[in-house]
């Protein structure tokens, strides 16, 4: 039975009848397996900084800069590189995307100090730069826009999952092989998928089953073919509404906990725990896995509770700010132990849930023609607000304050990220009707 839409708009309410339900459940698997890819040669890194402080003598602001120069890049190129993806194809970017990160990551296992290890790990946010984005509009265009919260949690937690595997996986290796095995490890996964992939996700195959093919909404899947004035006037519905400018930014406020929970929470286990580098990055990983969890069940919640009350969907990210870094601060004041570990599991089911309603909304208020670029700002923002400074702040302060001291004050972000989502309520609805109207009017 197909989806039917609550709203009215650009999107067709129904499945085009060449829409294959499953081609689109095989271009998830695939898609999903790349963010897989994407995460695990990010976060492996994480796995190994006991070993590369001891073999490089690194100080704590200097591993983080090896995590966060991927945030960083991803943030300034993501934007870029998913209108160069909405312009010339989404299916054939993701390709070429995967090739570079799948390269880049091979390069940080032949690193022979700090210097080249940076430079490979900057290689690799150029690869990952529009991953995210361009990878959820590819799978926004070809599934019921009625599952988008749902859609987006499931797609974003393959983040959460893709660490899991690259921080237990890389600590195993590391562990048994050495460092630079774990890097070569993740690489050669990353370039399988990505073969598997570009010989059966297709340009034209995405043109025939996808579901954003109405009215404005678009030409085709993986390419906008618009004129430079239609692009402008898509463009400009990227940030002309109050309330998807505080998605936004209340988005990226909100990952700089994830994100730097997930860079440190190994080094953590390491150093208070006095756990050995293959147990703590396990021990992280499960964190993480519960993350990833909350992700995907809070996205398909926020579906649910908001499926007819859309400003519900804001309230629940407000909600998920708020517990987490609660959650966090009570645990982290803690002695280390099974009640501390218990509530940071706790924290991290909610920490990263705002992904959902922010994926949510984004797709809601922009145009469905370069939702690709819709989802690169709001990684931009994730990025430079979130996952970028994360890591290094974290970092930096734990060369003053102690590690632990430091991610007693990382969960405070938590409390702006809901600050300003609730600001996006305000605006929430009016900027929704607004949009009914301009898509009611396009011409087919």
């Amino acid at each position: 039975m197909e989806e039917v839409l609550i709203r009215t708009g650009a999107v067709p309410s129904v499945a085009p009848a060449s829409c294959s339900r499953r081609f689109r459940w095989l271009a998830f698997a695939l898609i999903f397996g790349l963010l897989l890819s994407d995460y695990m040669s990010r976060q492996v890194l994480n796995a190994v900084f006991p070993q590369l402080k001891l073999e490089w003598a690194l100080t704590d602001t200097q591993l983080g800069s090896l995590s966060s120069i991927v945030a960083l890049m991803v943030g300034i190129l993501t934007v870029p590189v998913s209108l160069m993806a909405d312009r010339f194809g989404r299916a054939r970017s993701l390709t070429a995307m995967a090739l570079i990160w799948s390269v880049a990551t091979l390069g940080c296992g032949l690193a022979a100090h700090y210097e080249h290890m940076l430079v490979a790990r900057f290689c690799v946010g150029v690869g990952e730069a529009a991953y995210g984005s361009v990878g959820l509009a590819v799978l926004l265009s070809i599934f019921p826009p009625s599952t988008r919260a749902t859609l987006t949690g499931a797609f974003t937690s393959g983040g959460a999952f893709g660490a899991v595997l690259g921080v237990a996986l890389g600590g195993f290796v590391a562990a048994h092989f050495g460092w630079r095995a774990a890097f070569i490890a993740m690489a050669l996964f990353g370039l399988v998928v990505v073969v598997v992939y570009g010989l059966t996700v297709t340009e034209s195959r995405l043109a025939r089953n996808r579901f954003d093919a109405g009215g404005a909404g678009g030409r085709r899947a993986g390419g906008l073919q618009l004129r430079p004035g239609a692009m402008r006037a898509q463009l400009r519905g990227l940030v002309s509404a109050p309330s998807l400018m505080c998605a936004y930014f209340g988005s990226g406020l909100q990952l700089f906990v994830p994100f730097a929970m997930m860079a440190w929470l190994p080094s953590y286990l390491n150093r208070y725990y006095a756990m050995p580098t293959a147990k703590a990055a396990l021990g992280a990983a499960i964190l993480f896995i519960i993350g990833g969890t909350g992700m995907l069940l809070c996205g398909v919640l926020t579906d649910r509770i908001g499926h007819r009350a859309p400003a519900r969907k804001i309230t629940l990210a407000v909600i998920y700010c708020l517990v987490s870094s609660m959650l966090f601060l009570t645990a982290l004041h803690l002695n280390p132990g099974p009640a501390q570990l218990a509530l940071i599991g706790g924290a991290m089911f909610l920490a990263s849930a705002t992904w959902g309603p922010a994926g949510a909304m984004v797709a809601d208020l922009a145009p469905p023609a370069v939702h690709a670029t819709a989802m690169a700002v709001l990684t931009l923002v994730n990025n430079l607000v979130g996952a970028a400074p994360g890591p290094q702040v974290t970092g930096m302060l734990a060369d003053r304050v102690g590690l632990l001291g430091a991610l007693q004050l990382v969960p405070l972000v938590s409390f702006a990220a809901a600050a300003v989502f609730g600001l996006g309520r305000l605006w929430y609805l009016r900027d929704l009707r607004a949009v009914e109207r301009r898509n009611a009017a396009a011409p087919d």
